[in-house]
């Protein structure tokens, strides 16, 4: 097996005092791996420290092989380029039009000519079912499509690892289903390794090739969504059965 895409080695992370401890994790390429768990779990805190947001307080956190913490912020950032995030408030700056959000991470990072970035931006956004969208600002976008233009921006850089956190979140089942199957589509298709944080168990199921339970400040499950499922953990099962209800 390859070194994993992202790897967690006895972290504890939080905001002064521990939210989670005694984390380890490894995530390997190819894989959509959903950290699900109760509101207060610790899922947002976990993924911030992933991604190079938030600090360990213990333990080490890899990426790619490399200590994230331990470079240098030139370092760090550059690492992250082959990183993408999509977060739950979509956070799409209402000020720029669709294309010109998606395009921010080709403008900012890149050299690339304009007419390029453009090309890229409407063949993003053209896989993500907004072809045509280019000019509208996001207020004018319902909330699965703010969700679709966060994802396409996400990718544009054509990450390795792309990061969500509540990519359902709010979005009636069929909406929601949508995003899911692009989720699929970006795996499958364009060979990105997801790792989605989630509540939504329909979700989790639809897209997940391996879940991560996190209970009572640390993990308490690691397996396929069947394997959790039927898990003789209390507080593993009491999770599963409630949103199966």
């Amino acid at each position: 097996m390859s070194d994993p895409v992202l790897e967690c080695r006895d972290v504890a992370c939080g905001y002064g005092e521990p939210v989670l401890e005694h984390v380890d994790l490894a995530i390997e390429r190819g894989e959509t791996v959903a950290i699900l768990g109760a509101s207060g779990s610790g899922k947002s805190t976990l993924m911030r420290t992933l991604v190079g947001l938030l600090p360990p307080l213990a333990g080490e956190v890899r990426m790619f092989g490399d200590k994230l913490y331990a470079l240098s912020e030139e370092e760090r950032r550059g690492l992250l380029h082959r990183v993408g995030a999509a977060f739950q408030q979509d956070a799409l700056f209402s000020s720029l039009n669709i294309e010109d959000n998606v395009a921010l991470p080709l403008r900012e990072i890149t050299k690339l000519r304009e007419p390029v970035i453009c090309e890229m931006v409407r063949r993003k956004l053209a896989l993500v079912g907004l072809a045509g969208f280019e000019q509208r600002p996001p207020a004018e976008l319902s909330g699965g499509q703010r969700k679709r233009a966060s994802l396409a921006r996400a990718s544009i850089l054509d990450p390795e690892l792309i990061v969500c956190d509540e990519p359902t979140a709010g979005l009636d089942p069929v909406t929601a289903a949508g995003i899911d199957d692009m989720l699929k589509q970006f795996r499958e298709v364009l060979q990105i390794t997801l790792v989605v944080v989630s509540h939504e168990l329909a979700s989790i199921r639809a897209i997940s090739t391996r879940a991560v339970m996190l209970a009572e400040g640390t993990v308490r499950a690691i397996g396929t969504v069947d394997e959790l499922a039927h898990s003789p953990d209390k507080a593993v099962s009491e999770f599963f059965h409630a949103r199966s209800a």
